[in-house]
């Protein structure tokens, strides 16, 4: 059984209740919902967190290591301010998926530049919830991939 890390950024608790018009009404509890339930068909395990604080998210990071395979992570708004998370990431060594549920180059412009991209094998966004689903699809096949090598 693979063993995989979720993280949710700041603000992802409010998914629901804020801008339903950019986010949808889609609860952070939903989204769980779904992961968890394709990870038991993927014969997967999650651990689940959101923090709103840029240190625990790198404290979330840094735990992952001894335990998961791979980490899903949205940073959401520390995206685009955070090097602590990149050098985070970076030092863990797990393979990562970056998610978002909008499609970041369609917001303002300061959305586009990502830090946590140099340390993620792919990033995923646009797709809503979707996205999340989408990389637990994606750290399978990566994982695959390096069983077979």
């Amino acid at each position: 059984m693979k063993h995989i890390t979720v993280i949710h950024g700041p603000n992802l608790n409010m998914l629901g209740s804020r801008e339903a018009e950019i986010y949808g009404s889609i609860r952070l509890e939903d989204i769980n919902q779904r992961l968890t339930s394709l990870a038991g068909e993927l014969e997967m395990e999650l651990r689940i967190i959101q923090t709103n604080h840029e240190g625990e998210m790198v404290e979330s990071i840094q735990e992952a290591k001894p335990w998961a395979d791979a980490i899903i992570i949205n940073p959401a708004a520390f995206t685009h301010t955070s090097v602590a998370i990149l050098d985070a990431l970076k030092s863990v060594g797990l393979p990562a998926v970056e998610v978002h549920l909008t499609n970041v180059y369609a917001r303002e412009t300061f959305r586009h530049r990502s830090y946590i991209a140099g340390a993620v094998a792919g990033r995923i966004m646009g797709f809503g919830a979707e996205s999340y689903l989408l990389a637990l699809r994606a750290i399978q096949s990566i994982l695959e991939k390096s069983a077979l090598s």
